[in-house]
């Protein structure tokens, strides 16, 4: 289904697998990570696991149709019992940027659903703080997306349009994603709110007071875990 996972991303999927049981209804994000947590789901039920899932990309979409696991839609009726996703930086306040794959608005919508959510992730990912080697990720509505960026980059420096084979990126949902250098100064609670507020953004890239714990792999096969204080 993926490439071999290296030691640390073995260790955080297998811890995070560990927290699944049988009839619960779970989120699942996007990624490395979060695709080797569903390879692990299926060698544990290699038939027809015994659970439910709400996915963030098409790409997990595939990924979990494969395995048999049965998909359902984010509706009224629906609560997650726990979402699982990666993350492209955590800092020590288990805050996060998220979107390097582009399904930032659909990760936070599943997390959203969900009574807990745990990140799995490497030590590589953790940071004293964020920005420091990944920019943040804001999505935009096409329409009028210059205006967008000019009103974003009131708030951030650097906002550059995401390309990918000469075009631009676009979202599952149609959209563009502006990449911003985030300032060592930035304000990131204020920042998550005035970003909200901006005509034109969809969602942004930083996840703040969501996670529970964030399981973290190491090269050498542990896992480190990190725990939200609140």
């Amino acid at each position: 289904m993926s490439e071999t996972p290296s030691p640390a991303r073995e260790a955080a999927a297998a811890a995070t697998a560990e927290l699944i049981e049988p009839g619960m209804t779970i989120g699942l994000g996007s990624g490395r990570a979060v695709w080797r947590v569903i390879e692990l789901i299926h060698e544990r039920w290699p038939e027809a696991p015994p659970l439910r899932a709400a996915v963030a990309s098409e790409s997990t979409q595939a990924r979990a149709m494969e395995a048999g696991i049965q998909l359902v839609d984010l509706d009224e009726s629906i609560e997650l019992d726990l979402a699982v996703d990666g993350a492209d930086e955590v800092d020590p306040q288990l805050r996060m940027i998220k979107g390097g794959g582009g399904a930032l608005l659909r990760e936070k919508l599943v997390v959203a659903a969900a009574r807990r959510f745990v990140v799995v992730a490497e030590t590589t990912k953790r940071v004293d703080r964020l920005g420091e080697g990944f920019r943040l990720p804001v999505e935009v509505v096409r329409f009028a997306w210059p205006q967008t960026r000019a009103r974003v980059a009131a708030l951030l420096p650097e906002p550059e349009l995401r390309v990918e084979d000469g075009e631009p990126f676009e979202t599952d949902e149609g959209h563009f994603i502006l990449d911003c250098t985030l300032p060592a100064d930035a304000d990131l609670d204020e920042l998550d709110v005035a970003l909200q507020r901006v005509p034109g953004v969809v969602e942004h890239g930083l996840f703040i007071g969501l996670a529970e714990r964030a399981l973290l792999g190491t090269p050498e096969g542990d896992v480190e875990e990190l725990l939200a204080t609140r």
